[in-house]
């Protein structure tokens, strides 16, 4: 279902990608890099309140050639059934004591959760 799963920190930096398959790990880099400046754009683009900002990039954010990227954030309903287990996961990992919030996600739980959501290209 997925191939590329990122989880972006408030100040717009990546806390987690995960890609398969790995060979073309570089390339979802680069279109999650992407995505957080079309993002931006559109937030300095508009002269709206923020919470109005929010409601112009939730869903499908952009269609690449081969794949079709979306952005969802913890506010969204209803999500679909990936992302409402992505957030819950991710929950799990904030809640964590000895996680501190900013620093990279190096949960194993988590990573075996989104490797578990992601399908392995042939």
């Amino acid at each position: 279902m997925a191939v590329c799963i990122a989880v972006i920190a408030k100040e717009n930096y990546p806390l987690y990608i995960r890609s398969v398959p790995t060979q073309n790990e570089l390339k979802f880099h680069y279109t999650v890099h992407t995505s957080l400046d079309v993002v931006e754009e559109k937030i300095s683009a508009v002269g709206k309140a923020m919470a109005d900002q929010r409601e112009l990039y939730l869903g499908l954010l952009y269609p690449t050639e081969d794949y079709k990227v979306y952005l969802t954030d913890y506010i969204s309903v209803p999500s679909p059934k990936m992302f409402r287990k992505l957030h819950n996961s991710f929950t799990d990992v904030m809640c964590n004591p000895f996680y501190n919030p900013g620093d990279t996600i190096q949960s194993k739980a988590f990573d075996g959760m989104v490797s578990a959501m992601m399908v392995q290209a042939s």
